[in-house]
């Protein structure tokens, strides 16, 4: 398999190879979290702007400020980007970086669950609430009591019950939780109060959500993620561990626990048997993309299973500017899942 390394790609042989296109060109759109609302595809990204802020590994050029939700017919129909669905000014406990998004339905009502730096500059997680799947969004006024960091997910259960993941290192500020409370300490770096790489991974976290769908119902849990020897990842471990972007389905009455792993780009995954876990470490959804970040959703449509992802393709490598796509996703015999090469037999190095 061909390997290319970022700097040295040709855009136009990528875009050939590559096994799908943005679902919108327009504008720019990650961090994809597609649900089937009455038998129709929304897809509820985080929008890229170019805001001039620096690169550092904080994430501050990611200065997202608003939503827009993208919807489809069918996987393979044209995306409709329905127009501002939230904005910042709208929100009135947070102050800037309006990141990965997802949301829910309950009797009608549409949920906007998304994380937001507060005044303090503290991810905190909000909610918005809608008659639409498409907005426009009201917000709560206080963000979600005891939460913190970022990229929420809420997955339904059979039995109705609205589960919410989230978490996400570095500039998601996790490792700043580990003690319960949010520690302030200097120095404001993504590699301060990390585990050391031969102690456990920091997990993602999970908490069922009040039949409101506005708060916690019980104190977050941790995500832990095992290997087939039970044993929990390690912090070094940077093949396989958690680092961001949960989400959870459901299939053959199994739970699959996917995420990122940051810096080395991997979408991955672990099954467990409820949806609190732990989750045994099974393989890689999505090999990586062309940008630094990967974030996805998973989703079923008419009885077939489909990837949501994004890459920075469509502007050349710019890496937080970025833009939604989708692929078929399968699941063999024996329910694991068939590893996706996003640009067929080329392979980036990143």
């Amino acid at each position: 398999m061909p390997e290319e390394s970022i700097e040295h790609l040709n855009f136009d042989e990528l875009n050939n190879k590559a096994i799908s296109n943005p679902l919108v060109k327009h504008i720019y759109t990650a961090d994809p979290s597609a649900h089937v609302f009455g038998g129709k595809i929304y897809i509820y990204p985080s929008h890229d702007v170019d805001a001039g802020d620096a690169f550092d590994d904080l994430g501050s050029h990611f200065a997202m400020e608003d939503y827009h939700v993208i919807s489809m017919n069918s996987p393979t129909s044209e995306a409709v980007d329905n127009g501002l669905a939230l904005h910042l000014n709208d929100v009135p406990w947070a102050e800037k970086q309006m990141w990965a998004p997802d949301a829910h339905e309950k009797d009608g009502q549409y949920y906007l669950f998304f994380p937001a730096k507060d005044y303090d500059g503290i991810f905190r997680i909000g909610v918005a609430v809608s008659d639409s799947p498409t907005g426009p969004f009201t917000a709560q006024p206080e963000a979600i009591k005891d939460s913190f960091s970022i990229d929420p997910a809420v997955f339904k259960d059979d039995d109705g019950s609205y589960y919410i993941y989230f978490g996400g290192i570095w500039g998601g500020q996790l490792q700043r939780w580990r003690g319960g409370s949010f520690n302030a300490a200097e120095p404001e770096s993504p590699f301060a109060h990390l585990p050391l790489d031969n102690e456990p991974a920091l997990c993602a976290k999970v908490a069922k959500l009040t039949a409101d769908l506005l708060q916690f119902a019980e104190p977050v849990k941790d995500v832990l993620i095992v290997d087939d020897k039970g044993n929990p990842l390690l912090q070094g471990d940077s093949n396989r561990r958690f680092f961001e972007a949960s989400w959870l389905h459901k299939y053959k009455g199994k739970y699959y626990f996917s995420y990122s792993t940051g810096d080395t780009h991997f979408i991955c995954y672990a099954i467990g048997d409820n949806p609190y876990g732990p989750f045994v470490y099974t393989g890689r959804i999505l090999n990586p993309v062309v940008g630094w970040t990967s974030h996805h959703s998973i989703c079923e449509f008419e009885g077939a299973w489909y990837l949501f992802y994004h890459d920075s393709s469509l502007s050349k490598g710019i890496t937080h500017l970025r833009s939604i796509k989708v692929t078929r996703l399968e699941h063999d015999e024996n329910g694991f899942i068939k590893t996706i090469d996003p640009y067929g037999d080329l392979k980036i190095l990143v």
